[in-house]
This record gives structure tokens, sequence and C-alpha cells, in this order.
């Protein structure tokens, strides 16, 4: 239930960057019908949690990658980079970052490009990293 949150909440996050003048509740109806309502509530609220967070988000993501822009990396890297790390730092659940960052990984297989994956577990790796300093 939690992979197809985190899916449904990629996709939202994603549309919601690249039109933003369709809310993020209008995007969740689309999925309301054909998914398990429990999987829509976490995915709201992910996304809402990122969209509270998204300066602390993208700061974090930023001092992790020392060589890419955060508005330079792909949408849909960045936006699994985001919710990955919502849900390590600022979700009411907070989620291991082992766990996280292993979904973030296999959503990126799914969405992303053939480097996503790698690039995601980097820049989450750094990111965990430099929380523990």
């Amino acid at each position: 239930m939690r992979r197809l949150s985190r899916e449904i909440a990629l996709q939202v996050l994603f549309q919601i960057e690249y039109a933003p003048q369709i809310s993020f509740d209008e995007m969740l109806a689309l999925f309301e019908d054909k998914k398990d309502m429990a999987a829509i509530k976490y995915a709201d609220e992910i996304i809402r949690g990122v969209q509270a967070q998204k300066m602390k988000i993208d700061d974090r993501i930023q001092e992790a990658s020392r060589h890419w822009k955060i508005e330079r990396m792909g949408g849909v890297d960045r936006n699994i980079l985001r919710l990955a790390t919502f849900e390590m730092f600022h979700a009411q659940e907070m989620i291991e970052p082992k766990i996280a960052i292993n979904e973030a990984i296999e959503i990126a297989k799914i969405f992303g490009s053939q480097e996503s994956a790698s690039f995601v577990n980097g820049i989450l790796d750094q990111v965990v990293r430099n929380e523990r300093k």
C-alpha cells in the first residue's frame, strides 16, 4: 500500500510542478476510483507534506548534491528525492532511511531514466550522511 501511495504522490508532485494551475486535490481525484483509499490518504499526506516543507527539503537535497543544481535535475528524479527526504525527516511517522532509500530506488527504476536509480541512491545516501554530521 505504501509503495502505491508513493507512486501516486510522485505522479501528482510531478504534475503539480509542470501544471501548477491544477490543484493536487484535482490530481488526487483522478486516482480515487482506481485505488485503495488508504493509499490515497497516505499519498495525500506525502504531497501536502512535501509542499509544506519544500524549501527545507530542497535545501537538504541541494546540500547533498555537489554537482547538480536541484532545478537542473530531471523532474521525476527531483520529486522522488523530495518525497523520500520528506518521509525520512519531516513525516509524522518518519521512515527509516534505508527503507525510504530502497523505496525511492525501486520507484526510480519504474518512473525514471536508466540512470535514475543510481542517481537517487547517491543523493539520498549523502542526504542521510549530512544529517548524521
